[in-house]
This record gives C-alpha cells, sequence and structure tokens, in this order.
C-alpha cells in the first residue's frame, strides 16, 4: 500500500516519468482491486456420506475459505509433481527397490490433515509419500529419502515405505500389519489420557487381513480413540475389490463399530468426514470406520504398469471425471476464490520447489557404511550391532 501512493504521489506531482509512474500505479491498483475483489470464503454442496450404526453423519455442505482453498491446492499439486518427479528419477535408475506412487489420491491426504490437529497421530501403509507430506516434511527430504541420501527424514535408510516424522509412524512394508500398531497408538492416548486420537489407515487389499478384524474387536471393547480408514482405490495390486472380496461395503466391515463411506476424491468431502470422526473419538465413543472411495492413477508400484488389470480408458474417465486437483480448482475459480493466473502462478512455484529438491536429491551424499546401525533405539547409549557375519560389528547411536 505505501508502494502504491508513493507511485500516485510522484504521478500527481508532475514527475519526469510520469508515464512510467502512471503505468506502474496503474498495475498496483489492478492488483489491489482484483485481490480485494475474491470472495473471502464459499460454501459448497457435498456428496452425502453412506453411513452405518449411525443416525446422523457429516454435513452435506462445507464452508471453505480462499486461504483455505489456495493452501489445499498447493499441498494436492505439491503431492502431485513430487510424485510425477518420482516416477521419472525411478526409470531413471536413481530411485531402486519397492516404491508406491500416490497420484491420484491427493484429497485423501489432504483432508484428512485438515481435519485433525498436529498433535493426532497417524500410521499408514507403504503408499506414504502423500502423508509424509501432509505430516510436515518437506519434498526435498522425502525426495533425498527415495534415492537414499543423508538427507533424506531418514537419513536414507528407509526409502520408500518407511519415512517418519513426529505424530507420523510410517510408512509399513508389511500388509495389514499397521492397523493394530495404530490401535496401540489410541491406547497410549487413552492411557495417558490425551485428548489425541490416531488415524490408521489401510488399503483395500489388506481389509480382509484377519489381524485387522482382531484389532476391531479389541479397539470397540477398549473404546479407543481410533479411526480405521480404508483407502479403496478399487484394486489390491492387480485384482479389483470386486474379485477378492465378498462384501466391498468396506464401512461396514467393524460390523458393531459405526462407519461412513464417502468421496475420497472430494478434499472438502474428506475433511468434513474427518472432523466428525475425530469429534466422535475424542467424545469417549470409541472407534469408527472410514472408507474412501478413491483411485490411483499409477500402477500398484513402479514394477506394474497399471493397464493388464484396467484400461488405459478407465484410467482417462476417472482423470477427467474426478480428478481432486482439477474439482478444487474449478469450485475456487467458479466461486471467484481465486483466478486462473493466480493458481498458474502457484503452479510454476511447485514445479520449482520439486525441480529444487530433486536436484538436492541427487547430488546429496549417500550415508557411509558405518551409520548402518545408527538410529535402532531412541536415547540410549551407544552399543554394538552384529553385521552379515559374527565378525563384522557396527556401532549404533541415537
Amino acid at each position: 500500500m505505501q508502494k502504491m501512493l508513493a507511485i500516485l504521489s510522484r504521478v500527481l506531482q508532475g514527475s519526469a516519468q510520469k508515464t512510467g509512474a502512471a503505468s506502474e500505479a496503474a498495475r498496483v491498483l489492478v492488483a489491489s482491486r482484483n485481490y480485494a475483489d475474491f470472495a473471502s470464503e464459499a460454501t459448497f454442496d457435498i456428496k452425502k456420506c453412506d453411513l452405518h450404526r449411525l443416525e446422523e453423519g457429516p454435513p452435506a455442505q462445507a464452508v471453505l475459505t480462499r486461504e483455505e482453498g489456495l493452501q489445499y491446492y498447493r499441498s494436492m499439486q505439491t503431492i502431485r509433481r513430487m510424485e510425477l518427479k518420482s516416477d521419472q528419477l525411478y526409470k531413471q535408475k536413481i530411485i531402486r527397490g519397492f516404491c508406491h506412487l500416490y497420484d491420484g489420491q491427493e484429497a485423501c491426504c489432504v483432508g484428512l490433515e485438515a481435519g485433525i490437529n498436529p498433535t493426532d497421530h497417524l500410521i499408514t501403509a507403504y503408499r506414504a509419500h502423500g502423508f509424509t507430506y501432509t505430516r510436515g516434511v518437506s519434498v526435498k527430504e522425502i525426495l533425498a529419502e527415495l534415492t537414499g541420501r543423508r538427507g533424506g527424514c531418514a537419513k536414507g535408510k528407509g526409502g520408500s515405505m518407511h519415512m517418519y516424522a513426529k505424530n507420523f509412524y510410517g510408512g509399513n512394508g508389511i500388509v495389514g500389519a499397521q492397523v493394530p500398531l495404530g490401535a496401540g497408538i489410541a491406547l497410549a492416548c487413552k492411557f495417558f489420557e490425551k485428548d489425541e486420537i490416531c488415524l490408521t489407515l489401510y488399503g483395500d487389499g489388506a481389509a480382509n487381513q484377519g489381524q485387522i478384524f482382531e484389532t476391531y474387536n479389541m479397539a470397540a471393547l477398549w473404546k479407543l480413540p481410533c479411526i480405521f480408514i480404508c483407502e479403496n482405490n478399487r484394486y489390491g495390486m492387480g485384482t479389483s475389490v470386486e474379485r477378492a472380496a465378498a462384501s466391498t461395503d468396506y464401512f461396514k466391515r467393524g460390523d458393531y463399530i459405526p462407519g461412513i463411506r464417502l468421496d475420497g476424491m472430494d478434499v472438502l468431502c474428506v475433511r468434513e468426514a474427518t472432523k466428525f470422526a475425530a469429534d466422535h473419538c475424542r467424545s469417549g465413543k470409541g472407534p469408527i470406520l472410514m472408507e474412501l472411495q478413491t483411485y490411483r492413477y499409477h500402477g500398484h508400484s513402479m514394477s506394474d504398469p497399471g493397464i493388464s488389470y484396467r484400461t488405459r480408458e478407465e484410467i482417462q474417465e476417472v482423470r477427467s471425471k474426478s480428478d481432486p486437483i482439477t474439482l478444487l480448482k474449478d469450485r475456487m475459480v467458479n466461486n471467484n476464490l481465486a483466478s486462473v493466473e493466480e493458481l498458474k502462478e502457484i503452479d510454476i512455484e511447485v514445479r520449482k520447489e520439486i525441480e529444487e529438491a530433486a536436484q538436492f536429491a541427487t547430488t546429496d551424499p549417500e550415508p557411509p557404511l558405518e551409520e548402518l546401525g545408527n538410529h535402532i533405539y531412541s536415547n540410549e547409549p551407544p552399543f554394538e550391532v552384529r553385521g552379515p557375519n559374527p565378525w563384522i560389528k557396527y556401532k549404533s547411536i541415537s
């Protein structure tokens, strides 16, 4: 504002650079007016959730502020671009080993994070890059972890499936095994009488695991503050849900535990359902199930082209009709929460951030062999770890 007034003052005083100053003043005035013309918030109708053992569910409307919309857009676009860059680095053989990409499912992790507190807890399976980002880890640290560098969030020793942050417990490679761990985290929240909950995520493929039903039982008996979340992306590896499960109503699988099924491609729908589920848990009513109907654009992992069990036309139809980023963008532009130009500027900034992070991830040094045994325990004195044979020892430092 001070800059604008100074420019106008020079114009009125008949500055020698009258034409240039007037032009700049006009540009600042237009920019200021455009910003003021944006709506501060808008209300949207969202799809009604299917309910199990609940009389009332999440609201059918959601309020989105301009600031929230820009934040969600930037986060989802960052995750999308980060995953596309990961795909590129993998094909260049810079990233090796297991790698499961999250593009297409961005509304799930962004909407879930928007519905809880930073002090709440989250644990998921091996498709974890998006959650690692929404839990507060930078793109630079995520890509460096994928390339096995010292600057990675797990010091280059975890890779794609084992990333961690404060109140984020991975990234777990054993199918379904994170679910009882999540219930244990929820038990700790209850035991220490903290107003915290744990989001425990798994896929439709893991939903048939016996350990999940055992965990349902204990969580219901002990009324644990745990939200069990099934990310149903329609395929467990290469098997469609219809061929893998006698019942695909995953939100009803808890039987005696209430459940909701929602559109996992709509960040607002996910956010409102998460708030509802979180309130349920915090009020002492015990666990609740959420089924997020979503879709992954890539194959199950980088070794899966993703088109042997589904058609390219199916993937393109989801992209054209249900893409989470496009849905949010259209809502914001059509309701005067943002302009197309403003969102394009965000896209440019995101691309730059991803490229800088990729540069770091390909130049940062790999961890030395002597650090192989480090970080096994937290706050423990150093001790020796056996190597690949009894005569090789590594020192482990917390």
